[in-house]
């Protein structure tokens, strides 16, 4: 049996880009106003494998190689192309939006120092804010999305 179900993408409401998919378990927290989606470190690029019983007699010292352009990414950031805002600021500025963030519950409030913010690909001014910290201990970043900020859309 074929399942026909439709995948969930979720927008940014003011200016469609693509923030979050149904392929990424969410739960609701702070009583719906936002949803938790915990990101995970993964390897992107060329991986270097070698079958041959010696490797090193064919490639040289077997040190060389695609190994090198191997980069380590989250996968809620590669997938949907989020953009860091927080580095496109000035150093005062990165300052001022942390501090002035309207709206925000005592949730975020209590891990504000802590935050990481994106944007989707777009990058415009309009666009919804993705909030990113690590859990105590974690090493892997929980992002949370303000859930009235986006619309679903099926693919």
């Amino acid at each position: 049996m074929s399942s026909n179900r439709a995948m969930v993408i979720m927008l940014d409401l003011a200016l469609c880009d693509e923030l979050l998919s149904d392929s990424f378990p969410c739960k609701e927290v702070e009583s719906g106003v936002l949803l938790e989606v915990e990101g995970k470190w993964v390897v992107q690029g060329a991986i270097d494998v070698n079958i041959s019983a010696n490797p090193s007699a064919e490639d040289g010292d077997g040190d060389e190689g695609a190994g090198d352009q191997a980069v380590k990414v989250l996968d809620i950031v590669d997938a949907f192309r989020l953009q860091l805002l927080t580095p496109k600021l000035e150093a005062d500025k990165q300052e001022a939006f942390k501090k002035n963030i309207e709206g925000a519950t005592k949730f975020l409030l209590s891990k504000l120092k802590d935050l990481q913010l994106f944007v989707g690909e777009s990058m415009h001014d309009d666009s919804s804010i993705v909030f990113a910290y690590y859990r105590d201990g974690a090493t892997d970043l929980t992002f949370l999305y303000l859930a009235y900020g986006l619309k679903e859309a099926k693919c």
